[in-house]
């Protein structure tokens, strides 16, 4: 139509950073860029960071002199501030985190942002941005595990005294109380935690200097640019690094689905023993949804989602694991698809921890539901030890029991229930929980965190500028 502008069609060969000579088709561009840009947001902020560390390692292996250097840092720091506001974006010309930076950059220092990527190759440089932000994720992971085992810890400590049945293959089995089920579900989160030393060694070694995978031929001091990243150590094999990639998100989701096992558990208990037929949980409205046709309905939404979160993460999990299997040495374009299963699992533990954290301070129970579904059969086990203790043999009490139950006879329950506590002394039984073993445990794994925690917030706040011995020289 006459009079109408049209929009100019996006060409279908252009450059990039990373291939000056020869033009790239735009399907093949878009095909292999995928969706980088999204998850490389993500990445922004490490990614300037790392390039700080970086240029640290080069003016100490004597690349860049020490004027070069500090108007490097101050530009960086620069960029790490747009991060911040919003305004270093990822444009889809960019591919990734890496170009948009330097390409930030090199339009306001051309000579300097053009020697940053001297000795380095996008190949390390993500894998130190992924560093960075596992070491970032781990540690809010760790925060958030910490309090959802507290809360459970302080559930348990308040319903000690609830006795509800026990379930086994969904039958009613013994007296257990509530204080038994949130007490093992904390120690299932804590056992978790007790191994996260060992993960964030896995992670806190650095791979700057590595290169593509078989180093740089350059006097590169990777100490210097680990040091100044925080990180404890090397990886020391340059090719290991592109060896492992893939094994240190699969270690990290891993990490993930066992905090997502305990989550699972929980609220598949909760869906469960909250409907109408049991009604030991009784769930507050501000953690219920509605039903756009039933008025009654009062929806454990919270709880179903987190179910289906969990096997999520199971599923990301094991879209690493394929990924990065069948591969031989070296770097491939496969792993590019890493992040994104990755940082999606990160999230969506980092979602249930928190959510299942508000719902647990939430949750009240039905102390009279509870105590009439402890009667008959539940208590029949009871009865053959009572018997034992008199001295009868086990076996010849155990078929006595089974001979009344046949009959109709049923065990009665004592006339107040907390007796049934009082007969289970032994450690970690309903009368003797240890909680406050478990509480210092859980202490205990907090200081190691926050120790860790200290060390890579100190490395990145002198990086950013933001602390007082904020200039590397």
């Amino acid at each position: 139509m006459s009079g109408e502008k049209t929009a100019a069609a996006a060409p279908t060969e252009f450059t990039t950073l990373w291939s000056p000579a020869v033009p790239i088709d735009r399907q093949v561009f878009d095909f292999t860029v995928g969706d980088d840009p999204i998850w490389d947001r993500q990445l922004l902020r490490w990614d300037v960071l790392g390039s700080l560390g970086h240029a640290y390692g080069l003016r100490q292996s004597g690349l860049l002199s020490e004027d070069e250097y500090l108007r490097l840092q101050q530009a960086l720091r620069g960029a790490l501030q747009a991060v911040s506001r919003g305004e270093l974006p990822i444009l889809r010309e960019h591919e990734d985190a890496h170009t948009a930076v330097e390409l930030w950059l090199t339009a306001r220092e051309p000579e300097l942002g053009a020697r940053l990527h001297t000795g380095r190759s996008r190949n390390d440089q993500v894998a130190v941005d992924l560093r960075l932000l596992i070491k970032d994720a781990l540690l809010q992971l760790h925060q958030q595990a910490g309090l959802l085992c507290a809360a459970l810890l302080t559930f348990a400590q308040r319903h000690a005294q609830v006795v509800w049945p026990g379930y086994t293959h969904l039958r009613r089995a013994m007296p257990s109380t509530m204080g038994l089920w949130a007490g093992a579900l904390a120690e299932g989160l804590l056992e978790t935690l007790q191994t996260w030393p060992a993960l964030w060694g896995q992670v806190d070694r650095s791979p700057l200097g590595s290169g593509a995978g078989y180093g740089s031929p350059l006097p590169l001091s990777r100490e210097s640019t680990a040091q100044a990243l925080g990180f404890a150590q090397l990886v020391q094999v340059v090719t290991t690094v592109q060896n492992g990639r893939g094994k240190l998100e699969a270690a990290v989701l891993g990490f993930c689905c066992q905090l997502g096992h305990e989550l699972s558990r929980l609220a598949c208990d909760v869906v469960l023993y909250s409907a109408e037929e049991y009604g030991y949980f009784v769930l507050p409205s501000e953690l219920c949804t509605g039903s756009s046709m039933m008025p009654h309905k009062r929806n454990p939404d919270v709880f179903e989602l987190t179910r289906a979160r969990a096997a999520s993460v199971e599923g990301d999990l094991a879209t690493v694991m394929q990924l990065k299997g069948r591969l031989t040495s070296g770097y491939h374009r496969d792993f590019q698809l890493l992040k994104e299963p990755l940082l999606r699992g990160l999230l969506r533990t980092r979602e249930m921890l928190g959510m299942m954290t508000l719902a647990v301070s939430k949750l009240t129970v039905d102390k009279a539901r509870c105590a009439q579904a402890v009667s008959g059969g539940v208590l029949a086990t009871d009865e053959v030890m009572r018997r034992v203790e008199t001295g009868i043999p086990f076996r010849t009490a155990y078929r006595e029991v089974a001979a009344e139950l046949k009959k109709g006879i049923e065990p009665s329950a004592p006339a107040q229930l907390s007796q049934l506590v009082k007969r289970r002394l032994s450690t970690g039984g309903a009368g003797n929980l240890g909680l406050a073993q478990l509480r210092r445990q859980l202490k205990g794994t907090q200081r190691v965190a926050q120790q860790k925690q200290r060390i890579f917030a100190g490395a990145m706040a002198k990086l950013a500028g933001e602390s007082s011995t904020e200039v590397l020289v």
